[in-house]
């Protein structure tokens, strides 16, 4: 099918932005508030948001964690207490200075994170080695004053989970670190169909007051990168600014070794800049808020609705089903839910009926199959399956043919600009060399790849001796 049906959604290549504006907004994800750089999530999209987010809550709470909430204020000399920590967040920081008419005799930071409140917690509750792991997780929203924004990628105020532990020893802290990592990973990849790398965040990139930093990187459509996932090795540093110490099993005061690791909104800017295309969303199967919408054809002919909404009875209980029985013509549905990403759509009309059978139409690739009722539930299953999996190969097949190596500083603005996507090259560890690209490319370290690889024994910026490859790339 062409792509006349869609003159509302502007061509991915024409003007890759605004397609993803007209996307977020015409298949009803979001709308924009009356606050500069804030969103109002949609029910379509919040129900996206809640799958996701039920998949990683049981995910996080099988590994063994516990939900929690903290407050959503911050007193300004709490804040204080980690130095690093509030030098990295300060240019981002929300504060509240009245209550009312009266002016506050102490400012109150909106949360940009919650380090600070675990740590204070952590300090009361914390005493013997036998309180230890606390694996604490949180829900909330938090709030960074960014300068640009744009739905999901980036907002002033989002939603994510932020998991915030306590451990005996430094190894039992790394081990947390990359096991969390771990889930993020899997998640993106089994359940959003969206490939990622992962590694560690060099020096220059990593959290503001972490020990190190890991990451997942995945790539967009246009070639850009977008960090999905952060997991973070913070040491004791945050133990030491709060004093959060216990009696080891000799009897010993030691400070705790900490983690914290987060997952936000923006995965969904990045579901859809993965999978996206000219007719709007197209949203993985495991994701969907709805994986199969039905549409009756013909419904004024007796016994077509009656036959449309028996099907979703009979199939409710294995899939995700809506259905559309609404006066607008099928075309408009076709329309409609092609834009919405919605993985299968299913027609039935009086001749489908008769033959024992309906159309199946996949969002993918647009292919449709006639499947008798006999195997129904079977087939549909087969196809999601297809569907989930095809998202991700395809994904993954675009990543590695954007993917380029580069041995000197001239090819990697040449492959940089006519492969737009990841570049893969030696850094020699200075960050003099990491902020020269940044600022003759705009391209940024995305991370140290755990899968070692030595692509050149040079750095691709100075020529010096180098040890790392880095994925590189400008990202969002």
């Amino acid at each position: 099918m062409g792509k006349e049906f869609v003159k509302s959604i502007t061509g991915m290549d024409e003007d890759f932005a605004q397609w993803y504006t007209d996307v977020v907004t015409k298949a009803e994800l979001i709308d924009y508030s009356s606050v500069r750089g804030s969103m109002i999530i949609r029910p379509y999209g919040y129900a996206l948001w809640e799958n996701i987010k039920d998949e990683l809550d049981n995910r996080i709470k099988e590994t063994g964690h516990e939900n929690v909430y903290m407050p959503l204020f911050i007193p300004e000399s709490l804040l204080q207490r980690e130095k690093d920590h509030i030098e990295g967040f300060a240019p981002e920081v929300a504060w509240v200075t009245h209550g009312g008419d009266e002016e506050l005799q102490e400012r109150l930071c909106v949360r940009p994170t919650s380090e600070v409140l675990f740590g204070e917690h952590y300090k009361n509750i914390i005493h013997s080695y036998r309180d230890l792991p606390k694996l604490y997780n949180q829900w909330a929203n938090v709030v960074r004053w960014e300068k640009t924004t744009r739905p999901f990628l980036r907002t002033l105020e989002f939603l994510w989970q932020e998991g915030h532990t306590c451990h005996e020893t430094d190894e039992e802290a790394h081990e947390e670190t990359v096991k969390m990592l771990d889930v993020y990973a899997e998640l993106c990849e089994n359940i959003l169909a969206i490939p990622v790398i992962k590694g560690q965040k060099t020096e220059k990139e990593k959290f503001a007051g972490a020990k190190y930093t890991y990451t997942i990187e995945s790539l967009m459509h246009d070639g850009k990168a977008l960090q999905s996932g952060t997991s973070h090795h913070l040491g004791d540093g945050f133990a030491k600014a709060f004093g959060i110490q216990f009696s080891d099993r000799e009897g010993n005061l030691q400070y705790v070794q900490q983690t914290s690791w987060g997952f936000t909104t923006r995965i969904i800017g990045a579901m859809i800049m993965v999978h996206g295309d000219d007719r709007g969303l197209v949203i993985p199967p495991k994701a969907a808020p709805t994986q199969l919408m039905i549409v009756p054809i013909a419904q004024h002919k007796e016994g077509v609705l009656d036959f449309a909404y028996g099907l979703k009875d009979r199939l409710a209980g294995s899939f995700r089903v809506g259905i559309d029985a609404s006066d607008k013509k099928p075309g408009w549905k076709f329309n409609e839910y092609e834009m919405k990403g919605i993985p299968l759509r299913l027609e039935a009309g009086p001749r489908d009926i008769e033959q024992n059978q309906v159309i199946i139409a996949r969002r993918d690739t647009g292919e449709k199959v006639t499947v008798s009722l006999d195997e129904l539930e079977s087939k549909i299953a087969k196809l999601l399956d297809e569907v989930q999996n095809n998202l991700f190969y395809k994904a993954l097949k675009h990543r590695e043919e954007k993917t380029s190596v580069a041995l000197n500083f001239e090819e990697f603005s040449e492959k940089l600009n006519t492969n737009k996507g990841f570049i893969k090259a030696m850094w020699c560890g200075d960050q003099t060399c990491e902020d020269k690209i940044k600022e003759e490319t705009g391209a940024t370290s995305r991370c140290i790849p755990f899968e070692e690889e030595k692509v050149a024994a040079e750095c691709v910026c100075c020529g010096k001796e180098a040890e790392q490859l880095i994925y590189w790339a400008r990202a969002y």
